[in-house]
């Protein structure tokens, strides 16, 4: 029987790479967006020859999105073996700058909704005491980015939320790990001014950008059997840079 990924933010650069990774190894996928609609709508019909993929909007502020986004999954395929909270947001600025709303909506895009989504679909998992969540977590979770305080602190509040859980779910067969991302080539780095970039790539051990196909392969590694004795660990993909 064919396993079930959910992917949040399946239509951006990480997550639609990702999903074009277990699509074509035989997986069924589940691609939840929110802004990128026509991008969503492209990725279907890219990979139906390869899997039963399945769309669903969803924006990570609002509950009860993520309820409909969790039935709609449990409707078609029972449930998520493999989930993969991909999904963020960012902005630069200084963190006084921030509005209270701004600062809401970071948290809650970045974290907030990864776990209340886990939440709705660990039952699944723990009735076949097999199960894999993976969160895409950042290097600015470890270290630290100056003028990207929020999402820090989200992305922080990830690797936290995946050794707890991994804890939790162990006894289930459930694996929990993150896989924190450095420098990707992805659209949300192209507000980062190009002197920024080059620092972060003489920075780096490797001396380039990694690809959202660095980030797919790692994620495909700890859903594996491969990977069935690691748990509520942070995998680094940033070329040494950390």
């Amino acid at each position: 029987m064919k396993k079930t990924v959910v992917i949040t933010g399946g239509a951006g650069g990480i997550g639609s790479a990702i999903a074009r990774k277990f699509a074509k190894c035989g997986y069924n996928v589940v691609i939840c967006y929110c802004k990128s609609v026509a991008k969503a709508e492209v990725i279907c019909k890219e990979l139906t020859a390869f899997c039963d993929i399945l769309s669903i909007y969803a924006d990570l502020k609002n509950p009860l999105d993520i309820k409909e986004a969790a039935k709609q999954i449990i409707a078609r395929f029972g449930g998520a073996d493999i989930l993969v909270n991909n999904a963020g947001e960012s902005q630069i600025k200084l963190f006084t700058d921030f509005q209270d709303s701004e600062l809401s909506d970071l948290l809650d895009v970045n974290l907030k909704g990864a776990m209340l989504l886990t939440k709705t679909l660990i039952p699944y998992m723990v009735s076949k005491k097999w199960g894999r969540i993976i969160n895409i977590g950042s290097m600015w979770g470890s270290i630290g980015a100056s003028c990207e305080v929020p999402y820090s602190a989200a992305k922080a509040g990830l690797i936290g939320f995946t050794k707890a859980l991994a804890k939790e779910l162990g006894p289930s067969g459930i694996t929990v790990n993150c896989v924190s991302p450095g420098l990707i080539d992805t659209p949300m780095n192209q507000p980062v001014d190009k002197l920024s970039i080059e620092s972060i790539i003489e920075s780096t051990p490797l001396c380039r950008m990694g690809t959202p196909q660095d980030i797919a392969e790692a994620v495909y590694f700890l859903a594996s059997d491969n990977a069935g004795f690691i748990t509520g660990q942070t995998l680094a993909v940033d070329g040494g840079l950390t």
